[in-house]
């Protein structure tokens, strides 16, 4: 069954608060085509034709649900909403391959069609050496170029050498022509999740510093599609405004402190 003929997955609005841009997926009843882009004056046209709009967001298995119609009164749009449809960032995600790979999974799932996916597989990378490993990374492209750096913060984050060399890379001006934003996301799991807190000694030490300086950002987890993209470009522009905030200066891990 059809949800509508054309469902949108992202919108961005002009500066008079009318839509100005979409990125939208034909309905084909049992699935949905590629994507497409179109601006408001298309959508009005197919209003008039008799076609039908709705929203539409990914879930943690990454299938497409409906969440809303479109309606049109003549003048106006109304819808649920959804993310802009702006820039893709080159995203990476750092995280405690064993413990949360789950969440990782989620975030590629819920957000893959938000972001360009930058992250290192199980595999790809194989060095137990700071400068050898980010050396890789950044030959191999997943640093070369990221724009925003995710921490995935589980119970026993902070341990782990690897994502200490990660955040430090990605903090390395060398890497790109600017440094990475960096964003912390509190698991479920996580003491400080819900609590409105966010506590030093329970992140990753160098996240923790940049934190503290007000360059990192640091959020719950959460499944709202709108509200990562926020976070996710809130750690970007502070690429532009606070780079001068940046800790990078203490010395890299040099083995996992939970073993």
């Amino acid at each position: 069954m059809k949800w509508a003929d054309y469902c949108i997955s992202k919108l961005s609005l002009n500066e008079n608060g009318f839509i100005d841009n979409i990125i939208y997926y034909n309905d084909l009843g049992k699935s949905l085509s590629h994507s497409y882009e179109q601006n408001r004056g298309w959508m009005v046209r197919e209003v008039l034709k008799g076609k039908t709009f709705c929203s539409i967001k990914k879930n943690k298995e990454g299938n497409w649900n409906k969440i809303g119609d479109f309606s049109y009164d003549g003048r106006i749009f109304s819808w649920q909403t959804v993310p802009k449809n702006i820039v893709q960032r080159k995203t990476f995600i750092s995280y405690y391959h064993y413990e949360d790979q789950d969440y990782k999974e989620k975030f590629k799932n819920l957000f893959g069609d938000l972001i360009t996916h930058k992250s290192v597989e199980d595999g790809d990378i194989d060095s137990d050496n700071s400068d050898g490993y980010i050396k890789q990374l950044i030959q191999k492209g997943y640093l070369a170029d990221t724009t925003v750096l995710v921490v995935l913060i589980g119970v026993n984050t902070k341990h782990r050498k690897h994502i200490d060399w990660e955040i430090s890379g990605a903090l390395n001006y060398k890497v790109g022509d600017k440094y990475s934003g960096l964003l912390g996301l509190l698991l479920p799991n996580h003491p400080d999740f819900g609590t409105s807190k966010a506590t030093y000694n329970l992140m990753p030490i160098r996240l923790a510093d940049n934190f503290k300086s007000k360059y990192a950002v640091i959020r719950d987890w959460t499944d709202d599609r709108t509200k990562m993209q926020e976070y996710i470009e809130l750690a970007f522009e502070k690429r532009n405004t606070h780079s001068d905030n940046i800790h990078n200066t203490l010395k890299q891990m040099t083995e996992n402190t939970n073993e």
